[in-house]
């Protein structure tokens, strides 16, 4: 699922960096990555977790830099536990939570570029022609449709 968010990033040369930290298995690195964010540059954090989910939160209560969470549909529950952690936060630590599967992966991508988009005309720009992209392939698609559906 990263894999997804970073290639959404990439194609809006937006800069990426991936690590594999867990708020259970790795506090002291998560907490050491998340405080050094600063001197790196980072403007947004994409916490992908599944399971118990509580990354997206000990990420957003070190920072005060914009979090989003991915909740992914792993585990016994099938991501049911993810979604509910990553969305219930308590007030004053908030987590941008999107939607289970891929398309959260993706939308977490484009949520984390169009926040910084608000500073950076640029990247606004990209983001525009990425949509007016998107746009013309469902309006071919259909174009292919009723071509189909009148012959």
């Amino acid at each position: 699922m990263v894999q997804l968010t970073a290639d959404v990033l990439k194609k809006l040369d937006v800069s990426v960096e991936i690590k594999v930290y867990s708020a259970h298995c790795t506090p002291e690195a998560t907490q050491s990555y998340v405080k050094d964010a600063d001197h790196r540059g980072a403007a947004v954090f994409i916490a992908c977790s599944g399971m118990g989910a509580h990354l997206a939160g000990v990420v957003s209560s070190l920072t005060i830099k914009p979090v989003i969470g991915v909740p992914i549909g792993d585990g016994s529950l099938g991501g049911l536990d993810a979604l509910l952690s990553t969305v219930q936060m308590p007030g004053g630590v908030p987590v941008a939570t999107v939607s289970l599967g891929k398309e959260g992966a993706i939308n977490a991508g484009y949520l984390a570029a169009q926040i910084i988009a608000l500073n950076d005309k640029d990247l606004a720009n990209r983001l525009r022609m990425d949509r007016q992209a998107n746009a013309e392939a469902v309006l071919a698609k259909d174009a292919v449709l009723q071509q189909q559906l009148n012959d």
